[in-house]
């Protein structure tokens, strides 16, 4: 067999097989030129190499064709074998081998070719060489737009939007018209960059080359001016469009979402629903987040429900919202539900799905299995810190958080606001001073947190909680932004020490800067009026918030009017306020009021709570106790004998009394009888000495407040 024959060349090359591989009818054909039939062989050798990968096999034949090919044959295969190479070095993430062929198209004299340039500009593109990318195309003389569209596409993928309008401004000055493949990625470099202006010069472009917009036009259209905020336009350019498709929608209920105006984008996934269209994940997914950051939890769980019923599979951001809504209503069994599925279908590795998960277990109070997928964990980042601090916060294990922000430390990692919202409201509820002062220190010295108003109000309250009102009025003062969150908390605080007065105050300085007050607000200046006795400054309060402030008097209002009506005694009005109001009232009501009769020895009115409490609660030992002291403070000591039968009958035992205390950086809990703790003796004699202190020194208790100890 003669070595220049086109079977020994492609024998040596391991090609000859693939000829095995075409069709029979094509091997029937008579060849007469055998030269040509070589060179289509190693042509079609190459393009089968390359689409399976095998680039040095490709570049090998791609040698073959450059060899075999005389001075009289056309480019074109030449140009078809380098665009087949480019799209192969390009899914196989070659970069030497496609900066090769780029100098042998240079070499060749075609680099203003218009199959190979765009090849090229996607080859530079995909390894996010944008630079050269852009100096290719800007050399070109091409008047295509086809180079310039993959570019500035290319720029908008990698969020270089400014770029990409640079780039554009360029095409146009070439004199390049762009075309419907143009607009939608510049459309969306201006949404991004909330560029109204060009945006607009755009719009006008796309009405004077445009007779007929292509969906994808118009679609990119209205998330532009969504994203700016023109969000009428945007609908009136969504209600003229003759057709629309998924995107159609679901951009203009993305716009609408993005503004926090969810009745409409509620109202647009209705009409969807009711016309039968069909909606993709992105819609459902926004809608269903939509729910979850509006507290309508289980309507986010059952639309996550329905799209598993109408077939949709659910991706990692439908898990995520699902997570969310579990853990905000201690929905543990669904959430388990939901974590198996997310095994199943591997997304537990995601790490947004793995802190949804932690937050998830921590939130339904299931600690052990929040800290076990914590500890599994070996990618942690801040947001995994957070949420497992969150959840130690969340069931008050003060030790247990201390110890893991000590940890967080350690680690190397840096907290951010997250970190010390999380713990700052911890350290309020356990009145842990110290530890709150030493946070306070660390937000101080970093500056970049100044601007987090939310660290500030967390400050105010921690201090408001710990009875610190003087350091909480100064966090307060030297805040140069403040919003109703920060009037509140220090309302409450002056509340909670019986500063009524300057409670009210504070409350009018707070609507004279045009701070609306909320239902919270309105809570804590009824509870500083009922713990100051400010009982008919109260009830201009209770009258003015729907005549005035537009806030519905919700459960916990009436609960402080009713505490206010029973602290002065007024026990008639606090029975009429809670036997009228639109509510059931709750156990915490009935206590209180039950509370107040015995202050005041009114054991009619106490009886008829006690007798309600009783049934909603019969198994809390603390209502029992509550309710015998009430008779004791009377004298009525059979029905405190019948009151001690009840408790052996349903046998409720009293838990015993709890008190803590911080030693350096540890708290020391006590036992009401405990005599466990080695120390316990001495702690002993040391209450006994306190207690003479208060009894024969400067500090003495009424016989009014003060009943004795507690009959049981």
């Amino acid at each position: 067999m003669s070595s220049s024959s086109p079977e020994y060349i492609l024998r040596g090359l391991s090609i000859y097989k693939l000829l095995t591989f075409i069709p029979k009818q094509w091997k029937n054909v008579p060849v007469s030129n055998g030269r040509e039939f070589m060179i289509n062989s190693i042509f079609y050798s190459l393009k089968s190499f390359a689409s399976h990968g095998q680039l040095s096999k490709a570049f090998e034949a791609f040698s073959l064709v450059q060899l075999r090919r005389s001075y009289n044959d056309s480019f074109d295969l030449i140009v078809q074998s380098i665009s087949i190479l480019l799209v192969s070095c390009t899914t196989c993430s070659s970069l030497p081998s496609g900066k090769q062929l780029h100098g042998r198209i240079i070499s060749s004299g075609l680099e203003e070719d218009s199959i190979l340039v765009p090849k090229l500009v996607t080859f530079y593109s995909s390894f996010k060489l944008l630079a050269e990318a852009h100096t290719l195309v800007e050399n070109s003389n091409l008047f295509h737009p086809c180079p310039w569209n993959l570019l500035i596409t290319s720029y908008v993928r990698n969020e270089l939007h400014e770029s990409a309008i640079l780039a554009y401004k360029q095409m146009l000055s070439k004199g390049v018209r762009p075309d419907n493949f143009t607009f939608p990625s510049i459309l969306k470099a201006c949404g991004e960059t909330q560029n109204l202006g060009f945006g607009l010069e755009v719009h006008k472009c796309i009405n004077s080359w445009s007779n007929q917009w292509s969906l994808f036009v118009q679609n990119a259209l209205i998330s532009m001016y969504g994203r700016c905020g023109e969000l009428d336009t945007a609908r009136n350019l969504f209600d003229n469009m003759l057709d629309r498709d998924a995107v159609s929608w679901n951009s203009m209920i993305s716009c609408y979402a993005s503004k926090g105006m969810w009745k409409e984008a509620f109202e647009l996934f209705d009409i969807m629903q009711s016309k039968c269209l069909e909606i993709n994940i992105v819609t459902w997914n926004i809608i269903a987040g939509g729910c979850l950051r509006l507290g309508k939890f289980t309507r986010a769980l059952k639309l996550l429900s329905q799209m598993r019923n109408f077939g949709i599979h659910l991706d990692d951001v439908a898990m995520i919202i699902g997570l969310g809504a579990c853990s905000h209503i201690g929905a543990i069994r669904l959430g388990k539900e939901i974590h198996g599925f997310t095994i199943r279908h591997c997304y537990h590795k995601s790490s947004t799905v793995q802190n949804a998960l932690l937050t998830m277990y921590a939130r339904c109070k299931d600690i052990m299995r929040a800290y076990i997928l914590f500890r599994l964990n070996d990618d942690k980042s801040i947001i995994t810190w957070n949420s497992m601090l969150s959840g130690l916060s969340h069931v008050d294990r003060v030790e247990d958080a201390l110890r893991l922000f000590r940890e967080f430390l350690l680690f190397g990692v840096e907290p951010n606001y997250v970190t010390f919202a999380s713990i700052l409201p911890l350290c309020a509820r356990v009145a842990d001073l110290q530890h709150g002062r030493e946070f306070h220190c660390y937000i101080t010295k970093r500056q970049d947190f100044q601007d987090y108003l939310l660290l500030w109000n967390a400050l105010v309250d921690m201090y408001a909680r710990s009875g610190k009102v003087i350091e909480a009025k100064r966090v307060f003062d030297s805040l140069s932004k403040k919003d109703e969150v920060t009037y509140t908390s220090l309302i409450a605080g002056y509340g909670m020490q019986g500063e009524g007065r300057k409670a009210l105050r504070l409350f009018e300085e707070m609507k004279s800067v045009d701070i609306k007050p909320d239902h919270i607000t309105m809570v804590a200046v009824l509870s500083a009026c009922s713990h100051s006795g400010l009982v008919k400054q109260g009830e201009v309060l209770f009258a003015e918030m729907q005549s005035v402030h537009g806030l519905s008097p919700h459960l916990e209002h009436y609960a402080c009017m009713a505490d206010l009506f029973g602290r002065v005694g007024l026990l008639d009005r606090a029975k009429e306020i809670i036997t009228r109001m639109p509510y059931r009232p709750t156990s915490a009501m009935w206590a209180t009021l039950i509370g107040a009769c015995c202050i005041h020895r009114n054991t009619d009115i106490g009886e008829w709570a006690a007798e309600k409490l009783l049934e909603m609660k019969p198994e809390h030992s603390g209502y029992y106790v509550l309710i015998a002291n009430m008779y004791a403070a009377a004298g009525s000591w059979s029905k405190l004998a019948k009151i001690r039968t009840l408790m052996r009958d349903y046998g409720v035992a009293k838990a015993p009394g709890c008190s803590w205390v911080e030693v350096g950086s540890e708290f020391v809990s006590f036992l009401v009888g405990d005599t466990s703790n080695p120390q316990a003796l001495e702690s002993k004699h040391l209450l006994d000495d306190l207690n003479d202190v208060m009894k024969h020194g400067t500090l003495v208790m009424t016989d009014d407040y003060d009943i004795g100890n507690d009959v049981f």
